[in-house]
């Protein structure tokens, strides 16, 4: 009986695993963005766009014209350049699920 109780509670958290791993992967990647956009993509300054709380699919946008070299900026271009679709992906999504 234990081993049945186990095993429902291990299906019951197993399609988490995914989403969890995304978001990990999210943060991780937000982690150097934390230098000029501030913690969690709250910037500190008006210079700064601040990202927290941003659509997901605005982000990937601007991501993405960023690397392409659609967008000018001083150097989001070349930090941009350094991340795939599925990351830019779990960023804008880590990002989107910030509070403002």
């Amino acid at each position: 009986m234990k081993f049945l109780i186990l095993a429902a509670a291990t299906l019951a958290v197993f399609p988490a695993f995914p989403s969890f791993a995304q978001d990990v992967q999210g943060r991780n990647l937000a982690a150097g963005c934390a230098i000029c956009h501030g913690t969690e993509g709250r910037a500190v300054t008006r210079d700064v766009v601040p990202l927290a709380g941003l659509p997901k699919e605005h982000i990937v946008t601007q991501m993405k014209a960023f690397r392409d070299g659609t967008r000018p900026a001083t150097v989001m271009h070349q930090i941009a350049k350094g991340y795939s679709d599925s990351q830019i992906d779990a960023l804008a999504a880590w990002f989107a699920a910030q509070k403002r």
